[in-house]
């Protein structure tokens, strides 16, 4: 059987007390990264194996990690942030346990995207989640294609890019459209900064970007 567990996304009061009972009786926890993995194990005095599971690796361990769950291993999957499979690997695992019949559960948790859009002050009903954005191949379709989503937009984005993604949608959005960068999450210096793209984006290039980033823009209404 496979667990997909979400992990806090800064704070480690974060986590449910389900999650932490998963953990605790699993035989393997797959880590994004198993330094970031042990801080929060250690945090709550769980011992279990880890090995890693990340972009660089999953297509290479994959037969062998579903041939461990075809003899019977239990396992977790565990990302640095969040919730295994947004923005984070978990697909191809997920689709081929349940090809082979493997039991995959997934407990509800924390993920960046929900607090963000909360807290944006935009629409909400209706949204797309967009992840990161190419960095280059298919990057300016796509954004020539969102010019015209109704749909509020949630996209996730490195601090060392977010300037440049907020200057590109000014050119294919326009300045006046509001938006709402959210930083550092539930974490000590959380930050929500709304306003027009002209503005957020005057905002970072002052002040300059840290942190872990949610950036939610209005749809074209």
């Amino acid at each position: 059987m496979l667990y997909l567990v979400p992990s806090p996304i800064g704070n480690l009061q974060d986590i449910s007390f389900r999650a932490l009972d998963t953990l605790k009786k699993v035989d393997l926890i797959l880590a994004e990264d198993t330094r970031t993995s042990l801080k929060l194990l250690n945090h709550y005095q769980i011992i279990k194996p880890l090995t890693p599971y990340h972009q660089h690796n999953e297509h290479k361990v994959l037969r062998h990690l579903v041939d461990q769950l075809l003899q019977g291993k239990i396992m977790a999957l565990l990302t640095d942030a969040g919730t295994p499979g947004v923005s984070d690997p978990a697909f191809l695992l997920v689709r081929e346990c349940i090809q082979v019949n493997i039991r995959v559960e997934c407990l509800p948790g924390a993920t960046a995207f929900v607090p963000a859009l909360l807290n944006s002050g935009l629409p909400m009903n209706r949204f797309c989640f967009e992840g990161f954005l190419p960095l280059k191949k298919g990057r300016q379709s796509l954004l020539k294609n969102l010019a015209a989503e109704q749909r509020t937009m949630v996209f996730y984005e490195s601090p060392l890019r977010l300037v440049r993604t907020l200057q590109e949608f000014i050119l294919y959005f326009g300045a006046d459209r509001k938006c709402s960068v959210s930083r550092e999450l539930t974490k000590l210096y959380e930050e929500n900064i709304r306003g027009t793209l002209r503005e957020v984006a005057d905002h970072f290039i002052e002040k300059g970007v840290k942190g872990e980033i949610v950036l939610v823009v209005e749809g074209i209404g």
